[in-house]
């Protein structure tokens, strides 16, 4: 058994008891009493809440719950892919937690799977990115999470300028920018906006979650405009 797979067994078998020896851990693991006093020290320094100690049992604190890790080969480098291709199209503080997450997957794999993850011969091209548009994807991603309304100065593809106040739902990547879903207050209708065409950027008060003007609404609405679009004259 791989150590990663072990050390998630032991987890399983202590979610299940209210107290386990290293002696039946061991038969249940089919590995030495040594081999558990050191997987449990070794799972309790990563801060798995694991109370007892050797000699007398042990016992998983109620409540808490670990992922799965047992990833395939194929699987450590789809997450190793999606990173690399996402890093540089992402504003920074998420490109950045992104690396660290991938960091603390990648750390647990098998030697193998590591390897291979850590090998893997796919890249994404340096992105030359707007930074200030890329710090709006920062402030427009938070907006949304915490459904504030924003106000902003915005250019359209013809150049005219406008001002307006919105309740940001949601960014979206289109090949080569962000766009961000909203309701216009200015238009009261669902409106997309491309984060690059903003001048200026402001964070107002919070929203209330109305129907008619979320999230799930946009995204029927654009499901019919798209089939509309596509059905024959």
């Amino acid at each position: 058994m791989r150590r990663a797979d072990r050390l998630f067994r032991i987890v399983q078998l202590l979610r299940g008891r209210r107290l386990s020896t290293a002696a039946w851990l061991a038969e249940k693991l089919e590995v030495s009493a040594r081999t558990v006093y050191r997987d449990v020290a070794d799972l309790q320094a990563q801060g798995v809440p694991i109370d007892g100690e050797a000699g007398v049992g042990y016992r998983l604190v109620s409540g808490f719950d670990l992922p799965p890790l047992m990833f395939t080969t194929l699987e450590a480098q789809a997450l190793v892919a999606a990173v690399r291709l996402a890093q540089s199209r992402l504003d920074r503080a998420l490109a950045l937690a992104a690396e660290d997450a991938l960091g603390k997957i990648v750390g647990v794999l098998p030697p193998a799977a590591r390897a291979a993850a850590e090998a893997l011969p796919l890249f994404a091209a340096p992105w030359d990115n707007d930074h200030e548009g890329m710090e709006r994807l920062g402030v427009l991603r938070d907006a949304a999470s915490m459904r504030r309304r924003i106000r902003f100065d915005y250019e359209d593809a013809q150049g005219a300028a406008t001002s307006r106040i919105a309740r940001p739902l949601g960014c979206y990547h289109w090949r080569a920018v962000w766009t961000l879903a909203a309701w216009c207050e200015h238009r009261t209708a669902f409106r997309s906006f491309r984060i690059d065409r903003m001048r200026t950027l402001d964070v107002l008060d919070v929203f209330p979650d109305e129907p008619g003007r979320t999230l799930p609404d946009f995204l029927r609405q654009a499901k019919r405009d798209w089939s509309s679009a596509a059905a024959p004259p």
